[in-house]
């Protein structure tokens, strides 16, 4: 019997990537919605949608991302981020599905040089980091079967984010200034949809890491960006302070991603090859 799984956020970009490799996926039969279809902050509409549908999967990739925005609206990042999340788990828990939800670098504090393993005590510096934690404890309070995965600096053809946007300043200006020293690991959201099916094909429940290989600053990724894309623009190293925000990032959030390796027996690609394929992609559609 095919396994039927629901993706919710399904317009935003992780959810887009799974619709993309979705036709290659045999066996499984999808259900995509984004909040025009379900909203997942509604629990009676959730009840209903779960009972309709019966998947066996839910694979949660709504959010709140809007960091520095999230800052003075917090009801608007907990609803989103945690509460929905509580919803999802108990309501897939009684129709009996898994759910795998997906979470953030952001609950570190960024103090921690070392590759951060699940084990590393989260200390969330911005009330998006703290929502999310929240949404990760949600989750596996509601239902036990249950997998989230940690993720950070996701890009992809789709949507809004910062290799695209690095593409478009590029084009327009010879210089850029980004921060140099927040440090973490750029991560293709299409690799992160082909790992996800991974985890619906063999899956553990728990928590996992998950990102690309290899460490990079934003202004390091913003110079890996315009060098594979032949843009002469020359990028500026700020620091933190140089470049103040009104959320605080983690300064460090590289994320040991052994467990996931290990568990579901996959080779994660380095970030700069990631980025290659999706820049290369990027120069398709223009």
């Amino acid at each position: 019997m095919a396994t039927k799984i629901l993706v919710t956020g399904a317009d935003g970009q992780l959810g887009s990537c799974l619709r993309e490799i979705a036709p290659q996926c045999g066996g499984c039969v999808f259900v995509f919605t984004d909040v025009d279809g379900l909203d997942v902050t509604d629990r009676e509409a959730a009840a209903q949608f779960m009972e309709r549908e019966r998947p066996q999967w839910v694979i949660n990739t709504a959010a709140y991302t809007a960091v520095d925005k999230a800052e003075g609206d917090p009801e608007a990042a907990r609803r989103l981020n945690a509460d929905a999340v509580g919803i999802l788990a108990t309501e897939s828990e009684r129709v009996g599905a898994s759910l795998l939800h997906i979470s953030t670098d952001y609950v570190f504090g960024g103090s921690n040089p070392e590759p951060l393993t699940e084990e590393e005590p989260a200390d969330p510096q911005s009330v998006y980091g703290r929502t999310k934690l929240e949404g990760e404890r949600a989750a596996i309070k509601g239902n036990p079967r249950s997998v989230v995965i940690r993720t950070s600096w996701l890009y992809s053809v789709y949507g809004n984010n910062f290799v695209k946007t690095m593409l478009r300043i590029g084009a327009e200006r010879d210089q850029v200034n980004v921060v140099g020293d927040q440090w973490g690991s750029p991560t293709s959201a299409h690799d992160l949809a082909a790992a996800i099916m991974r985890v619906v094909d063999k899956p553990r429940y728990g928590l996992y890491h998950y990102s690309n290989l290899g460490t990079a600053s934003w202004a390091l990724f913003a110079e890996q960006i315009m060098g594979l894309a032949g843009l002469n623009c020359r990028v500026n190293h700020l620091t933190t302070a140089e470049y103040p925000t009104v959320a605080r990032r983690p300064a460090f959030s590289i994320m040991d991603k052994g467990r996931f390796m290990t568990t579901f027996v996959v080779k994660i690609a380095e970030w700069e090859s990631a980025l290659e394929e999706v820049i290369d992609r990027l120069a398709g559609f223009a």
